[in-house]
C-alpha cells in the first residue's frame, strides 16, 4: 500500500507479550517515519481494529497463546484487509514459516534481529517487497517439486478400472466386467478424478498412460 513520501508509514503492532509490544510500540513512534495507528494484545480485539483503521503495515506475531497467526491473516484477508504483513517472531518452524507464507505475510522478521534491521524491513515492506529468508525460499521449491513429482496412490480396483479405461470399455462395460454397479464404476472415476486432477474421461487415460502404465 504505497503512501505519499510526506506522511508517516502507518503501523498497527498485534503481540500477546506486553513487555515487547509496548517497547517495540514506543521505539517506532519515536521515528517521525512511523506513525502507530494501533496496538493490540489480542487476535479478536485486533481483527475488529483492523477494519476501521487505515493500516498500511501489520507486525504480527506468530503466536497468540495457542492461537497461530496464520488464522488471524486468513480471516483478515477474507475480510478483505487490504495492508501488508510483517510477521515478528523469536523462531518458528519451517512447517508454520510456509503455512504463514501461503497465507499471504508479506515477510518473516527474527525478533533478534537490530531494531534498525525491523526499520528497514518495514520499510521495504511498505514500498512492496517480499521479505522471504532464502532458508524459507529453498523449502518453498522443494515442497513445490515433491508436489509437482508426487504420484497418487491407486488401489487395486481403481487400477483394474484405469485398465479398462485405456481399453476403450464404456462404464456399463466395466461394471460388467467387475461385477459391480454402472453407479459404483462412476464413484470410482470421480475418486480417480479427484486423485489425478484431471476433469474428463481422455484426460485419466492419457495420465493412466503416463505415469500408471507398468501397474495395469
Amino acid at each position: 500500500m504505497p503512501a505519499s513520501a510526506n506522511r508517516a508509514i502507518r503501523l498497527f503492532l498485534v503481540d500477546d507479550h506486553a513487555l515487547f509490544r509496548d517497547g517495540l510500540g514506543r521505539l517506532l513512534a519515536a521515528d517521525a517515519e512511523f506513525e502507530i495507528v494501533g496496538i493490540e494484545g489480542v487476535p479478536e480485539f485486533a481483527l475488529e481494529r483492523l477494519m476501521e483503521e487505515e493500516v498500511d503495515v501489520l507486525l504480527l506475531d506468530y503466536m497468540f497463546g495457542e492461537q497461530p497467526a496464520a488464522d488471524m491473516v486468513t480471516r483478515l484477508r477474507q475480510q478483505g484487509f487490504a495492508g501488508r504483513i510483517l510477521l515478528v517472531t523469536a523462531g518458528l518452524p519451517d512447517r508454520e514459516a510456509l503455512q504463514m507464507i501461503g497465507a499471504g505475510v508479506a515477510g518473516i522478521f527474527h525478533k533478534h534481529h537490530a531494531a534498525d534491521d525491523l526499520k528497514r524491513s518495514i520499510r521495504e515492506v511498505h514500498d512492496g517487497k517480499v521479505l522471504i529468508d532464502e532458508h524459507y525460499l529453498r523449502k518453498l521449491v522443494q515442497v513445490a517439486a515433491g508436489e509437482a513429482t508426487r504420484v497418487p496412490r491407486l488401489t487395486a480396483r481403481e487400477r483394474q478400472i484405469l485398465g479398462f479405461l485405456i481399453e476403450g470399455l464404456a462404464n456399463k462395460e466395466v461394471a460388467s466386467a467387475l461385477g459391480i454397479s454402472e453407479s459404483a464404476v462412476k464413484a470410482a472415476l470421480q475418486v480417480l478424478f479427484n486423485k489425478t486432477g484431471v476433469r474428463t474421461r481422455s484426460q485419466l487415460v492419457r495420465v493412466a498412460l503416463e505415469q500408471f502404465r507398468s501397474e495395469l
